[in-house]
């Protein structure tokens, strides 16, 4: 796999994102996250996206981090809000979500932040395996999502 840094607005990125929202759609029925994210939110130092690239250089998988401090969405000073994880059907299964992951994990602590958080819901349980075994523990509600019944928030100290 070769990961690259792009911009959120990025071709492929707009691609995969398109694809997650479908997902999030047939999960929840609800049309996709409704979390507004912009291109800047991503960019360093406050923030990276990622894609991963198969051997033939097809966008495979996403994941990104921007930088959140204090707010009255519920997030603290220091926190990197993870976002738009996902990893293409056909190539799921194989670590390439832990390896984004753990990249994510990295760049941010590089970059001061002290706390991964995340947001996922109840009908994504291969989400919820992945944080829970990558050391991630629920916290208190943040974000957009903070007052649904679906939703799960995580956290873990970087």
């Amino acid at each position: 796999m070769n990961i690259r840094r792009v911009r959120f607005d990025h071709p492929d990125a707009v691609k995969l994102n398109d694809e997650v929202q479908a997902e999030y759609h047939l999960r929840y029925g609800d049309g996709g996250d409704a979390t507004v994210l912009a291109p800047e939110d991503f960019d360093p130092p406050r923030g990276v996206f990622l894609i991963a690239y198969d051997e033939r250089d097809r966008p495979v998988a996403t994941g990104g981090w921007r930088g959140q401090d204090r707010n009255d969405e519920g997030n603290e000073d220091g926190d990197a809000e993870l976002k738009r994880m996902f990893v293409i059907e056909g190539m799921r299964g194989r670590g390439l979500a832990r390896r984004l992951l753990a990249e994510l994990e990295e760049d941010a602590r590089a970059a001061g932040r002290v706390r991964m958080v995340l947001e996922t819901g109840t009908k994504q349980p291969e989400a919820i395996a992945l944080y829970t075994s990558s050391g991630y523990e629920p916290c208190a509600k943040f974000g957009y999502y903070r007052h649904h019944e679906e939703s799960l928030c995580y956290a873990k100290r970087l």
